[in-house]
């Protein structure tokens, strides 16, 4: 019992503290009226209060004033005759059509962006054909990337045939060497033979010059068809060279001029630009309809406004923003309720400051009976008051 007896203080205690919030207290016990400064002071406190709650009020009256309209032009449309509404109500439903056509267009997510659509614009009646050239320069800088890496490919195996040429050239010219060095050796065996030992080396001559030719021979025959085939594989080399040069220059040239058309429409192939000048085409199309539907849209809603200002309604430019309530009854009764809500929200609101305005005034003319000696110098204070505050 103790916590739940805690809790109900509490919560009493709370509900008591926002009452006191709103209630203006006047407390005179701790107030001396004998002496001038505080008894000017707690006068001109219920001054302001007076002033504040006016100043509010104003403001509240004139906000007071058109939610009533508000309330008294939908009693009008609703009292419209019935061929009346139906004419209402039929531009109405054109409004309000082309408003949702226009926050579907203006909802949709992958619309383009304006600078893109405004840079191809621009370049409209020239992008098909540089899509066209963009693509040749792609398709042919394929082509010759494939040749460049097919006469590469060429030039290094003969470049490699080349090497191996070298290499049998040198060994045949080493084997004729040896060859002749071997005959060297073996003539002056003989001749020693012949001269130191008196033998006949006749035949042993004959056998050797008879090898020593046969053997230089065949390596010169062999050493000059590597010779004829080096020179072949030299010239092709020459001529991959220079067809190397011609292709490479195309290359260049290509690749410039394709850098060039990526740089002048923006892209980074011909793919994406195809794709970007599509949805162009697409966007140009909801574009010229959005215009049009903009178009009859202004048109509707002059008509709505000028219908609607022919009956007794206050603020016709209202209608505006909520079309749908002409057209929907359920609508039409939520905006009621709203707007009643409100005004209720606001007299309460005016009667709170007529309470604090009446209630300073009260107070003021009670120390004036209370403190006679002093009515005039209270007037006074009031009369210099209210000069300050034109407002007041």
């Amino acid at each position: 019992m103790g916590f739940w007896s805690k809790i109900w203080k509490r919560k009493k205690y709370q509900e008591n503290a926002a009452d006191d919030w709103e209630n203006i207290v006047y407390d005179r016990d701790t107030v001396d009226f004998e002496e001038e400064e505080q008894r000017s002071r707690y006068i001109t406190n219920c001054l302001e209060q007076i002033g504040e709650a006016e100043r509010e009020l104003n403001l509240l009256t004139g906000e007071y004033s058109r939610v009533t309209s508000y309330l008294t032009d939908m009693e009008e449309i609703e009292a419209l005759p019935k061929g009346e509404r139906e004419t209402l109500n039929g531009i109405a439903e054109r409004f309000v059509r082309l408003e949702q056509e226009r926050a579907r267009y203006r909802g949709k997510k992958n619309r383009m962006k304006d600078a893109d659509y405004y840079r191809l614009r621009k370049q409209e009646d020239e992008l098909q054909e540089g899509i066209e050239k963009l693509k040749g320069c792609e398709e042919y800088g394929v082509k010759i990337r494939q040749d460049l890496q097919r006469l590469d490919r060429e030039r290094h195996a003969y470049e490699f045939r080349r090497q191996e040429l070298d290499a049998i050239m040198n060994n045949m010219r080493g084997m004729i060497m040896i060859f002749l060095t071997a005959f060297v050796i073996c003539v002056v065996m003989l001749l020693v033979l012949q001269l130191g030992f008196e033998m006949n080396t006749k035949a042993g001559y004959l056998a050797a010059v008879a090898v020593v030719a046969v053997a230089v021979t065949i390596v010169w025959v062999k050493y000059t068809d590597g010779d004829s085939e080096l020179h072949r594989v030299e010239n092709t080399v020459n001529k991959l060279i220079l067809l190397q040069n011609k292709v490479k220059i195309r290359y260049v040239n290509n690749k410039n001029l394709t850098d060039y058309l990526y740089i002048k429409y923006g892209t980074d192939s011909a793919a994406t630009l195809e794709k970007l000048w599509k949805q162009y085409q697409e966007e140009k199309e909801e574009r010229r309809e959005y215009a049009e539907a903009e178009s009859k849209r202004e048109y509707y809603r002059k008509q709505l406004l000028s219908r609607i200002s022919n009956y007794r309604v206050t603020n016709p430019e209202r209608w505006l923003g909520h079309p749908e309530a002409l057209l929907d009854k359920r609508e039409m009764v939520e905006m009621r309720h709203e707007l009643i809500l409100r005004r209720q929200a606001l007299r309460k609101q005016m009667d709170y400051n007529n309470n604090v305005a009446e209630t300073a005034r009260k107070e003021i003319r009670d120390v004036t009976d209370k403190y006679p000696a002093y009515a005039a110098e209270i007037q006074e204070i009031v009369r210099h008051y209210k000069g300050e505050n034109s407002d007041y």
